[in-house]
């Protein structure tokens, strides 16, 4: 019954407009009563976007379920859930999207939506890093940029009319977001220069500590300092 509703309030705020459609026009389209409408939506916004509920419940889902380790990759992961649902129906998808930049009202609860997916991966965010000082901040500028890697190539896909792989060009878009803002890979301290077998942190005799520290040759420069400052820090506490 949703998925009937849904259909026929769409097919009509094509033909006829969004404001000029009304709810009664819409289940004497679908064939039942006024008051099924209302069961399912609280109102015509809402029937436009009847399937960002259940991608809001399967993001949810899939990040309690915790199967990627590293939280930002994690809500990267869940972001593509996201885009799946678009791409699953290109012609809908493209549809819905131009009537919603003809329609303030539906581009207000546009972004209402949207709030909500990103405030559902902050909340996932700040849970892992509760015990990071800053890691309410970090969670709300990480759920910001993934949202905003996401939506730069969705709708730039959906612009286009549905042209082009949208999934890949999402990929694209994430990468740049885990390769600032992932964590990066725990480095590697060799032995100090005196050969004594000593790690970094140990006290070692002959001049102090050699730490090396293997980093990707683009990795930005500010990464490669917070790693190295990291592990000085902790020999630093040792010592």
């Amino acid at each position: 019954m949703r998925e009937t509703l849904a259909e026929a309030a769409f097919q009509l705020f094509l033909e006829r407009g969004f404001e000029r459609t009304t709810v009664d026009e819409i289940v004497a389209r679908a064939g039942v009563g006024r008051r099924s409408f209302f069961r399912y939506f609280p109102s015509k916004e809402d029937a436009v976007f009847p399937d960002h509920e259940r991608c809001l419940a399967d993001m949810t889902d899939f990040l309690a379920r915790g199967t990627e380790r590293d939280p930002v990759r994690a809500v990267c992961a869940a972001a593509r859930l996201v885009t799946r649902m678009y791409a699953a129906k290109p012609e809908f998808s493209v549809q819905r999207y131009r009537l919603t930049q003809e329609v303030p009202g539906l581009r207000t609860y546009e972004l209402s939506v949207v709030r909500r997916y990103e405030r559902t991966m902050a909340g996932h965010l700040r849970g892992c890093w509760r015990q990071d000082p800053d890691g309410s901040l970090r969670a709300e500028v990480v759920a910001a940029a993934v949202v905003a890697a996401h939506n730069n190539a969705l709708r730039a896909w959906l612009r286009s009319g549905g042209a082009g792989d949208a999934e890949a060009a999402v990929e694209r878009a994430l990468a740049t977001v885990v390769e600032v803002w992932s964590a990066p890979a725990a480095p590697v301290v060799a032995a100090p220069a005196d050969g004594s077998g000593a790690s970094a942190g140990d006290g070692a005799a002959g001049g102090g500590d050699v730490v090396v520290l293997l980093a990707r040759r683009d990795a930005p420069l500010w990464r490669v300092v917070q790693q190295v400052e990291a592990v000085l820090g902790t020999s630093g506490r040792n010592n």
